[in-house]
C-alpha cells in the first residue's frame, strides 16, 4: 500500500501521456476519439508518423506497435499503435515550452503531420519543413 502512496515521476515511461491516431484524425468524429478541431486535424495517421513528428520536435517518444484506440472498431494493422510522450521533466515544468498541455501538444503535432504529409505527397520524399 505504501508504494501506491508515492507518487511517480513525470519522467516514467508509464506516466508519458498516450497519443492514439484516432486523437488527430480528421476521418473520425468526436464521439470516435477525435480531440482536435477538424480543420487542424491529419487525415488517417498512423502511430510512425506521429512517432517521427514528435522526434523531430524533440519530445522523448516510445511507441508502442500492438496497443489500440478501445474506441478503434476496425482491427487493421494500420489503425494499430500509440505513442507515449514525455509532457513533463522531474520538476514538474513541460520539456518543451511551446507545449506546455496535452491539447497544445496534440495541435502542433497534428500541424506538423500536415506539413510533412503534404511535402511527401508532392514531393515524394520525406522533409522536414523546418529544417
Amino acid at each position: 500500500m505504501a508504494a501506491a502512496a508515492t507518487a511517480a515521476s513525470p519522467a516514467d515511461k508509464e506516466r508519458f501521456i498516450c497519443i492514439y491516431p484516432a486523437y488527430l484524425n480528421n476521418k473520425k468524429t468526436i464521439a470516435e476519439g477525435r480531440r482536435i478541431p477538424i480543420d487542424k486535424a491529419v487525415e488517417n495517421p498512423t502511430s510512425t508518423e506521429i512517432q517521427d513528428v514528435c522526434a523531430a520536435v524533440g519530445f522523448n517518444v516510445l511507441l508502442e506497435k500492438n496497443k489500440m484506440y478501445p474506441r478503434e472498431w476496425n482491427r487493421d494493422v494500420q489503425y494499430r499503435g500509440r505513442v507515449r510522450i514525455q509532457l513533463k521533466q522531474d520538476d514538474g515544468n513541460p520539456c518543451l515550452p511551446q507545449f506546455p498541455t496535452r491539447y497544445t501538444h496534440q495541435l502542433g503535432i497534428s500541424m506538423d503531420a500536415k506539413l510533412i504529409k503534404h511535402n511527401t505527397e508532392f514531393s515524394g520524399v520525406f522533409c522536414w519543413p523546418f529544417s
